[in-house]
């Protein structure tokens, strides 16, 4: 299933005409709607409210990457910063999570740490967080770089770990000495078996391994999963380590296993919510698919009804 899954994203993205026609109507569809809470801040806003009135933490996204201008980079750093602003204003118990190649890291290195340490440095004023996606792997280690440059002056960034890399253990042994906030997610790239675990099997098994390094090192453990399996270990460890829900926090995706994200905040754990909005919704709607195969089937009942896989946009 898993196989199809990733065959049939990968054939949609060599389709221009079909990622163009989902692309436009997505949103109007619905299918879209189910991960992405729209493509204005005020729809995400909104989303996150809702959210909030239900206990939840929010990670609010604008999504978008490489950009090819520095007028981009600096736009999309002023839409993050409109978000905190709004976060902010509106009482939501929420940080902001960024994209490097959205702040021009394809342009320049130096670009892309002036506008993150100035994004954290507003967070930090208006007592928020920031949160920094990883990319592919190509993005690992300047990420990383990008990363230890803006940590070593604020503490209120935290980054983003992909268990699936073989490379991600060392890289946490690498970031100890800054006690960071991590959050461990499993990764949703198509990337090579040199660089990644072809396995499910093996990845959740590196994700375990990641996970108890988190655990019993000097990180802030944030765990980035919808798999009940590794949702029980992580429970099991923090009874294990006797964490108050200061210590730690479970972290989903928008619109993905709500039936678990209700499990854990009737369990009160602590929860935060990935909340993604913006026009350039499709590599991530497409990569969440892939990530988790059972969202498929209610894609593609969708794209039927819409006659994309009756041959009229082939």
């Amino acid at each position: 299933m898993a196989r199809g899954v990733r065959d049939f994203v990968y054939w949609v993205l060599s389709k221009p005409s079909v990622s163009q026609s989902l692309a436009r109507t997505g949103m109007r569809s619905g299918f879209a709607q189910r991960f992405v809470a729209g493509e204005t801040l005020e729809e995400a806003l909104a989303a996150s409210q809702r959210l909030a009135a239900g206990g939840r933490r929010i990670i609010l996204n604008h999504l978008g990457e490489n950009v090819t201008t520095e007028e981009q980079a600096r736009e999309a750093a002023e839409s993050y910063s409109e978000m905190l602003r709004q976060i902010h204003a509106r009482g939501i118990d929420g940080n902001t999570a960024i994209k490097l190649t959205h702040l021009g890291l394809d342009l320049n290195r130096d670009l892309a740490v002036e506008l993150a340490t100035s994004i954290t440095a507003q967070a930090r004023e208006l007592g928020l967080g920031v949160e920094m996606d990883m990319e592919s792997s190509e993005y690992t280690s300047i990420t990383i770089e990008v990363f230890e440059a803006v940590r070593r002056k604020f503490e209120n960034v935290a980054l983003a770990i992909q268990c699936y890399l073989r490379r991600s253990e060392d890289d946490l042994k690498r970031l100890a000495p800054l006690e960071p906030r991590i959050r461990l997610v499993k990764g949703a790239y198509r990337e090579p078996a040199n660089i990644a675990f072809p396995s499910k099997a093996d990845v959740d098994a590196n994700y375990v391994r990641l996970l108890d390094l988190l655990f019993d090192g000097p990180f802030f453990p944030a765990i980035g999963t919808h798999d009940p399996k590794l949702v029980d270990y992580a429970e099991r460890r923090i009874r294990e380590k006797k964490l108050g829900p200061e210590q730690y926090e479970f972290q989903m995706l928008y619109g993905v296993r709500r039936d678990l994200q209700t499990k854990l905040r009737a369990d009160n754990h602590p929860l935060r919510i990935y909340v993604p909005f913006g026009t350039e919704w499709f590599p991530y709607f497409m990569r969440r698919l892939v990530e988790r195969p059972a969202n498929t089937l209610f894609v593609l009942r969708s794209l039927t009804a819409e006659g994309f896989l009756g041959g009229k946009h082939s």
